[in-house]
């Protein structure tokens, strides 16, 4: 079977042409679009293997521009698409594609399964054999076969991981080094440069987390990747606001960098709290919390929140400022006065964006602030590097 790898990192082509062709497979790449379509015309693969963010020719234009040819409208195409960016991912279903991967999220023996899955269903040769063997019960490989497969997928992956941690603080470097730049630049052009390269190598880092099966650095590169997309295709969001949480992100994935020696540990779902008067404004927090897949209780009334506090521990809350009855100060003061609350982190999402109203949100016991109006994937990136912050600290000290 033929396969076609279009992806414009290089290290991470040949990472998936090397296990591929392990797996059997004549494996091919291309570096962009361009040579993408030529190669499909001229290697005939059986499948495609295509990355959505290509430079110049976007993998979304290469999905129409095959599905326009006839010879090439049943092709099966397996797109990489960033958890964050549903649009993308919407506009890839209707351009044609046959399933959709998240990229910071798959490893290769899971990109190898999609793969395999998707040419069964396609009718590809061989697998009339592998069905027939299936419904016997039987295993087309001998038991100590199978055992080898498992073991050398192990090794390779844990060989991958070594590579990622290895190169991860260059990688971590870079991105500082591009975010020092973004804040000092004196116009738009270079502003937009910077931009636009930050978020290319946020999507190659979170590629290559994936594929290492770094879970957090992936989860939060991903993040961050999409939200600086967002800011290099609508410059007049580039603000005060979106800037702090970039810094936050970069900043944190240095956390996460200094602790990629130790385990990941596994945490319950998070539970966020949204307290807005503003059923518009809750809905929209809501929406970029979704994103995350993170679960939220919203209310209205400061005051049934403080009692909600009191029975229910939440990991994250969310608050506005000018509210009925008590102000977002003050009921992150009363807040704090509870045990379990001391170290919550607490964010305000309001349009007080003066110093003033800064300040005050700092000597209440908050812990960052986002101006209304926001990005949904700005707010999406700041619920993520708090709740993984704050999950890490006590592990950390327990270490």
């Amino acid at each position: 079977m033929k396969i076609l790898i279009i992806e414009d990192d290089q290290l991470v082509a040949n990472i998936y042409r090397n296990k591929f062709a392990l797996e059997g497979f004549q494996a091919e790449t291309a570096p962009d679009g361009d040579v993408g379509l030529e190669l499909v015309r001229s290697f005939r693969p059986d499948v495609v293997l295509l990355d959505l963010v290509l430079p110049r020719v976007t993998g979304l234009e290469v999905m129409r521009r095959l599905r326009a040819e006839k010879e090439f409208e049943g092709l099966p195409v397996i797109v990489f698409s960033n958890t964050y960016l549903s649009n993308m991912v919407q506009e890839a279903w209707k351009a044609g594609a046959t399933k959709c991967l998240s990229k910071a999220s798959c490893t290769p023996k899971q990109v190898i399964e999609a793969v395999r899955s998707t040419l069964k269903s396609n009718g590809a040769p061989g697998t009339a054999q592998q069905k027939e063997n299936e419904s016997k019960g039987e295993s087309s490989s001998p038991a100590h076969a199978v055992g080898s497969k498992v073991d050398a997928d192990a090794a390779f992956q844990a060989e991958l991981r070594r590579d990622f941690i290895r190169d991860l603080p260059g990688s971590v470097g870079s991105l500082r080094a591009l975010l020092q730049g973004l804040v000092k630049a004196d116009n738009e052009a270079v502003r937009l440069k910077q931009i636009q390269e930050l978020y290319r190598r946020a999507h190659s880092l979170s590629s290559n987390a994936g594929i290492a099966g770094v879970v957090q650095i992936a989860q939060m590169g991903d993040a961050l990747e999409a939200l600086l997309k967002e800011l290099h295709e609508k410059p007049k969001n580039v603000n005060a606001s979106t800037l702090r949480t970039v810094a936050a992100a970069v900043d944190f994935l240095g956390i996460l960098s200094d602790r990629t020696g130790k385990p990941e540990k596994s945490f319950p779902p998070a539970e966020v709290l949204v307290v807005d008067d503003e059923a518009i404004s809750r809905r929209a927090i809501t929406y970029a919390l979704e994103k995350a897949k993170l679960k939220s209780t919203t209310i209205e009334d400061p005051v049934e929140a403080l009692k909600l506090l009191s029975v229910k521990k939440f990991d994250l809350v969310f608050l506005d400022v000018d509210m009925p009855n008590m102000s977002g100060f003050e009921l992150c003061s009363k807040l704090r006065s509870q045990p379990d609350y001391a170290k919550t982190p607490v964010v305000f999402v309001t349009g007080l964006n003066d110093l003033e109203s800064r300040a005050s949100s700092t000597m209440s016991g908050g812990n960052d602030f986002i101006a209304k109006p926001f990005l949904f994937i700005e707010l999406t990136v700041k619920a993520l590097v708090h709740i993984l912050r704050s999950r890490l600290e006590p592990f950390g000290k327990a270490a």
